[in-house]
């Protein structure tokens, strides 16, 4: 072996563990149910039975508002395109462009779609024509393979936080009734209301957020911090709490419930920051809504820290104004944590058929593991038969090509920190 070969070899050996192997399997997350409810405090099991029922009013809603429009027979078959990425919702035109009949045909779809409980389904081109009376509110959902099918039970991701669902939605609506300021926007900002008391009726009374209400049940209802859903959410509160920009046309009642929901769901971000030994680290991609301890979701992801998602909380923690002594340490040890979780001298890369792995490259770096075992500080990585891996290169073709395993994106994170930091000097 050459003297390259061996440096190569030595500098993968530190990023992997010098045994891989299987070390359990992933054990799905509980949802909300009333049986759980008894082992809650007996001051806080009132809310949470309010809330439920609450939910469950709300799907039957939905169902037989659907269930009447269709009068009995098949609701006609979904002609939106459906889509992973883009949305056809740009937020980012210049303000003139929301005021053009493109950006009205949009809004007029997203307008068509909204629920009547006010949210949207996910991973719809808004950009397709609007709903026709009887068509599903949300005919489509995942399919493992990549692909977007129907759900046999017709009934999935109606109304969710999920892939940016609904506070693209709202930001857009926002946007377009901001460049019709007359009558003629109305209908808009009549939506985007509708929309912001869904998020304000779909918090839990801990202030966390499900992925998906009216409740899903499985590991949907968890306390969803994955792909940034509940960070987009207190975001976006805290722009309709300050009236801020496209958000001005907000009730001054709406503004200050939306400020006492973004407080809440801050508090329950500190809730859920997990300590290890003692020191906050960082936060999982779900968490139980009632136990607030972490959970695992899809077959593929274990009970783990999540470094892509620390850090997006972290950077929203940053953005709060005069923030308290909590708040601070919160932030703090989180970076600290970050930085303690990097790895140096791998690269994530796709090696042609063999698709993508981790390999050895002197140099490369920072990069952060996607999950952390918060028992070891170790990578770990699951895949589709619920296996839980030390090894990422151990995973099916299948999980190592389909899930950022690794990324850069807690750079950002620490980028921030350092003026966040110098600013407190």
């Amino acid at each position: 072996m050459t003297p390259k070969r061996i440096l190569l070899a030595a500098l993968l050996a530190l990023a992997l563990p010098a045994t891989a192997a299987v070390i359990g399997t992933m054990t799905p997350a509980q949802p909300v149910t009333a049986t759980r409810f008894a082992a809650l405090p007996s001051s806080e099991q009132a809310a949470w039975r309010d809330y439920l029922a609450r939910s469950q009013a709300a799907m039957a809603a939905d169902k037989a508002a659907l269930a009447a429009e269709r009068d009995g027979g098949p609701g006609p078959v979904s002609a939106a395109p459906h889509l992973k990425g883009e949305s056809g919702m740009p937020l980012d035109r210049p303000a003139a462009w929301y005021a053009s009949a493109e950006a009205k045909a949009v809004a007029d779809n997203i307008v068509s779609f909204q629920t009547p409980a006010g949210g949207w389904g996910k991973n719809v081109d808004r950009r397709g024509p609007p709903r026709r009376r009887g068509e599903h509110y949300a005919p489509v959902d995942d399919d493992p393979s990549g692909g977007v099918v129907s759900r046999a039970d017709g009934w999935s991701y109606v109304g969710t936080i999920d892939n940016d669902a609904t506070i693209t939605e709202l930001r857009f609506l926002a946007r377009v009734q901001a460049a019709r300021p007359g009558a003629e926007g109305n209908v808009y900002r009549a939506a985007a209301s509708k929309g912001i008391g869904y998020l304000l009726q779909a918090q839990y009374p801990n202030g966390g957020y499900p992925q998906v209400y009216p409740l899903q049940g499985g590991y949907h209802d968890a306390i969803t911090f994955n792909d940034d859903a509940l960070a987009q959410v207190v975001g976006l509160l805290g722009d309709v709490a300050g009236r801020r920009g496209d958000f001005a046309f907000v009730p001054e009642d709406v503004a200050a419930r939306a400020a006492t929901a973004q407080a809440r769901a801050v508090d329950v971000i500190l809730a859920t920051q997990v300590r290890v030994g003692g020191e906050r680290t960082g936060w999982c991609q779900q968490h139980d809504a009632l136990t607030l301890a972490p959970v695992g979701a899809r077959n593929f992801e274990p009970v783990a820290l999540s470094t892509a998602e620390s850090a997006r909380l972290l950077m929203l923690l940053m953005a709060l104004p005069q923030p308290r002594p909590e708040i601070v340490t919160a932030i703090r040890e989180g970076i600290a944590w970050l930085q303690r979780t990097a790895v140096h001298d791998v690269e994530w890369r796709r090696e042609g058929e063999r698709g993508r792995l981790l390999v050895a490259r002197p140099g490369a770096g920072p990069l952060w593991p996607r999950l952390v075992d918060p028992a070891t500080m170790r990578p770990v990585f699951g895949d589709r038969d619920r296996t839980i891996h030390t090894d990422v290169n151990e995973l099916s073709r299948e999980r190592r090509d389909g899930y950022a395993w690794y990324g850069t994106g807690p750079a950002a994170a620490l980028a921030r920190y350092r003026d966040w930091a110098a600013r407190r000097q």
